[in-house]
Parts: structure tokens; sequence; C-alpha cells
């Protein structure tokens, strides 16, 4: 990897100097003020370390480093600072915005020191957010492997919930988007716990028994506690536990919880519910808006989610419904239809769900064994 380094001084003897002296061990680059700086952040990164003066007219340290944080969030961030200063410096210190303070003049062999310090804590930090992501990821798709494997119906659903909540996020700017994707894929992970017939009269708008009800609902709140243990997802695990919530607060769980309050991954994802249930259960998409609308105005859903989901989509990948042999099978194709074995007495997997190799092995088996209904009705992307 590459060491960037951004030098941010208005002074240009200085810039010269710390060139000079770390040209050999590290790629330097250096901006003459904050806005410089900024740009080369942007287009010049990313930076292991920024080291940023603090006195410079129009934008003094602190402001850059600040914008700095924003833009480059996982880049080690330095202050240089003479001692007339050091009472603005300290605040800034305080509130997190950089990893250490220099005193000018700051001698060489020092310099070189922090210096290679702050790439060591790069270092170390971009190890843990490789290593987070990856044991994250894994964990993930462990869980919706199980969930592929136990309750293909499940699976296939939760499917249908990431694209319509992918439809969201392309149309409206969301924080932390991430963990609307993870939350729509684990929503449904509590429904291994529920019988598969009920499943499948929730998942196709059918009522359900007085006595099988409670079974469904208490899903979200399995789900939620299930993930809860998996570091880093607290607040999905939330918005997993909100996901019946209505807006106007009834709904499970049954809390003092409403409205703007309710987390804004659940509002979506009860909507995506919904919506997901009439399309399944053959509703056009003009009667739907219109139910949900309605629905909308009595504190069902947050209304202007519900004009979010009005908005023509952007743009969508191309599909064509193919019919394919087992062995012609891949991780790219979606199911077109359920997909049963010969005698039709086991859901292997639902419409709409995502093909992935444990998936396949599994079906592979049961053909073996038992026989599989063919051909497989899947759709399969087009190349653009």
């Amino acid at each position: 990897m590459e060491e960037k380094i951004l030098f941010v001084d208005d002074d240009p003897n200085i810039l010269s100097s710390l060139k000079r002296q770390f040209h050999n061990q590290y790629s330097i680059v250096t901006a003459e003020s904050g806005a410089g700086g900024i740009t080369a952040l942007k287009e010049k990164g990313p930076f292991c370390v920024v080291v940023a003066d603090y006195r410079m007219p129009e934008m003094n340290g602190a402001e850059f480093l600040k914008r700095a944080r924003e833009i480059s969030p996982g880049t080690v961030r330095f202050m240089l600072t003479g001692q007339a200063d050091l009472e603005a410096v300290v605040k800034v210190i305080n509130e997190g915005k950089i990893f250490r303070l220099l005193l000018k003049p700051c001698l060489p062999n020092l310099m070189k020191k922090n210096i290679a310090d702050g790439i060591a804590q790069y270092r170390l930090l971009l190890a843990e957010k490789i290593l987070l992501e990856k044991t994250l990821g894994g964990s993930i798709k462990v869980l919706t492997d199980i969930l592929a494997l136990i309750s293909p119906q499940a699976f296939s659903r939760a499917n249908r919930l990431r694209r319509i909540m992918q439809e969201f996020i392309d149309k409206i700017m969301i924080k932390n988007a991430w963990q609307l994707q993870i939350a729509a894929m684990l929503s449904q992970i509590g429904c291994v716990t529920v019988p598969d017939f009920i499943i499948s009269k929730v998942y196709h708008n059918k009522e359900l028994l007085p006595n099988e009800f409670p079974m469904f609902q208490n899903h979200p709140k399995i789900g939620s506690e299930m993930i809860a243990n998996i570091p880093r997802l607290k607040a999905i695990s939330r918005i997993i536990a909100y996901q019946e919530k209505l807006y106007n607060g009834t709904g499970v769980p049954r809390d003092d919880v409403s409205g703007g309050d309710i987390p804004l991954g659940a509002r979506i994802l009860k909507i995506s519910l919904d919506y997901d249930s009439m399309i399944q259960a053959g509703k056009r998409k003009e009667r739907i808006l219109e139910v949900m609308n309605q629905r909308a105005k009595l504190g069902w859903y947050d209304e202007n989610l519900i004009k979010v989901l009005e908005k023509p989509v952007i743009k969508k990948k191309k599909y064509v419904l193919k019919e394919v042999s087992l062995a012609q099978l891949d991780n790219t194709m979606i199911l077109a239809d359920d997909l049963y074995n010969k005698k039709r007495s086991m859901l292997l997997g639902g419409k709409g769900m995502e093909i992935t190799k444990s998936f396949i092995y599994r079906i592979i088996n049961i053909d073996k064994n038992e026989g599989i209904k063919k051909p497989i009705k899947v759709m399969y992307p087009l190349d653009e």
C-alpha cells in the first residue's frame, strides 16, 4: 500500500522542508490553504495522515481538520500550532477531532516519530475495519444461508424486501444506508421459529386464525434478540424489533415509541413489508399505493415515505425469464416461481429468492435422493 501524507500550511518554506524530510519514505502531497487541502483530500486521497497548521487565513486548521474528518474519517489527523493558540486548540483536541498536537517549531526527529505513530495508528484502524467487515459480512452470510435452507419462503421475502428497500435508498439520502439493506435481509430471521403454513398465509396476505397470529407476531422480537448478539448491529437489531410498529404507535412492540421516534429503517421496512404482501396477493401497484395512502392517513405509515414510494424508479436492473436445468443454475439468478421437490411435498425455494451456492448444493442433493420439479424457472440478468 502506498502510504500518502498530506501537509497543509500557508508557509511554503515549511511545506518544502517537510517534503524534503519525508519524500524518501512516503508519498507526500502539500497544500498552502485549507481549501487546497480539501481539494487534495477529494482528488488525491486516501491519505494515511494529514498534518495541518492551526493558524491559516480564511480556514484555520481546526475548521480544515473538521472537514477532513467528514471527507476521510479513516485518515489520522495532526495539528501544528504555536504557544499562542494552545487554548483554542485544546478544545479541538477534547472534541476528538485530532490524533495528536505538535508544537511549533517541531524538531525533525520528533516530527518523524509522530508521523510513524500516525502511520501505525492508521494501519491499526484499517486492519480493525477490514477484520470487522469480513467478520460481520461472514456472520450475516451464514445467517441468511441458514434462513434460505430452513425457511425458503422467509428468505425469498427477505430478498424481495431488500430490493424494495433499495428503491428508497436510490430515491432519498439516507445516512448509514447499508444498515437498511442488512435489516431487510435479516428481518425474517425470527421466522425460523414459525410453522411454514403460517408464514405462507402471512406472505400471501391471508388472514391468520386467532391462535396463529401470536406465533407470527413474535418473530420480530426473536429476530431482534438474535441479531443483538452480533457486534455493531445494535441499530439493525432495533430496526428489526420495530418492523411491525405503526407510525401512530400501535402494533408491536407494545411501548410508547411512535412517529419519528420509530427508527427510520423500521418505518421503511413496515411499508416494504405491506407493499410486498399486496404484490404477492396479486394487487396492481396503483391500487397498492391507493390503499397505502389511505392507511397513512389513519396513522399506519410515515406519509412522507409513502410519497417516496410513489416516485418512479431511477434505474432497475433488467432481467429475462428463462427455464434452466439444475446444472445451469448460478448465484446471479432469481427464482421466478416457487421450487418444489418432485412430489410437491416440500418447498425448496420461494419466488423472488436470490439463488446462493449453498441453495444449489442443497437442491443437487435433494435431486439425487428424490428429484426436484423441472425445468427451473429463473430471472436471469441481462448484460448492459
